[in-house]
């Protein structure tokens, strides 16, 4: 690379005119510049300039080699312009990582409602619990719970996400509708199998934590399940807030034990450290910013 470096230099060296103003355009000493230009001669062993006090003149071989430099600082210029282009142009795909439950939430608006605004850009949704290496595995952003101690990735906050309680209006007619977490006890509920303490519903009122021993037939470590078997009817569920707002908008699920507080975990939008973000990339963390924000500002209001 130092090569390729030193003949961009001897160019803007010969456009100049001077070791002073190619000094001044490279950001560079003339000490600097002079031992790039001898550290080019004497790596290829030819001398490609006469220096004098006065003016820059070429030598044959510098001659020869100077069309060659200007056309690769040309090409340099075309890839930064193209780069530039890059970055501001809303078309292309972008790639990104979030946990299983949460993407089968967001994913109807993305390919609705954000596909529509920006239908040149071409969204890549894998859906995945386990960890990715975002710059090893080329993915643009991530949902995470957990913000790891890495220098290269960026984490911005996108809400605090609540564990509900909920069950369905056919479960609470045929069996009554908990008024205190102690009641769960002789309830049907369904549990996470995820969590290995998933007979232990903990809830919290003012500085009381209270512990409730739990039972039900049903088990998943997915979400989307649980939520499932809630609006057939099979039992209590505990749910994350962010994949309720339809289905407590319409009655179609209850929220109950609204006065006990349930554990919350942070969800943080994650990307690449860099030193602007692509336009394709930031609308996309924009459109999520502004889900989880409507979000929560729809569960308020119920």
């Amino acid at each position: 690379m130092s090569d390729l470096d030193d003949l961009a230099a001897f160019a803007v060296l010969m456009d100049a005119g001077s070791f002073t103003q190619a000094a001044q355009q490279l950001g560079w000493s003339k000490g600097q510049l002079s031992k790039r230009i001898s550290a080019l001669e004497a790596s290829h062993s030819v001398i490609l300039l006469h220096r004098t006090t006065r003016r820059l003149s070429l030598t044959a071989a510098g001659a020869m080699l100077l069309p060659q430099a200007q056309a690769l600082v040309r090409q340099m210029e075309g890839a930064r312009q193209t780069l530039a282009m890059l970055k501001d142009e809303l078309a292309g795909p972008v790639r990104i990582t979030v946990p299983v439950s949460l993407g089968e939430t967001f994913f109807e608006g993305l390919l609705l409602e954000f596909s529509s605004r920006y239908p040149d850009l071409q969204v890549e949704l894998e859906l995945n619990n386990g960890y990715r290496d975002l710059l090893g595995d080329g993915f643009d952003l991530a949902i995470r719970t957990e913000v790891e101690d890495d220098a290269r990735l960026v984490a911005r906050p996108l809400l605090a996400m609540q564990e509900l309680t909920c069950a369905s209006p056919q479960y609470l007619q045929c069996h009554g509708e908990p008024r205190v977490p102690a009641e769960l006890g002789s309830h049907r509920c369904l549990l996470n199998s995820h969590y290995s303490g998933r007979e232990e519903w903990l809830y919290h009122q003012q500085h009381e934590l209270l512990r409730v021993q739990v039972a039900g037939s049903f088990a998943s470590n997915h979400y989307s399940l649980l939520k499932k078997a809630a609006l057939l009817g099979a039992g209590i569920a505990r749910l994350p807030s962010y994949m309720l707002h339809a289905e407590l908008a319409d009655g179609r699920l209850q929220w109950l034990l609204r006065d006990y507080q349930t554990r919350s975990v942070p969800l943080f939008l994650v990307h690449p450290y860099q030193g602007g973000m692509p336009q394709r990339v930031q609308v996309l963390a924009d459109y999520l910013l502004s889900w989880f924000r409507r979000g929560s500002q729809a569960l308020q209001t119920l």
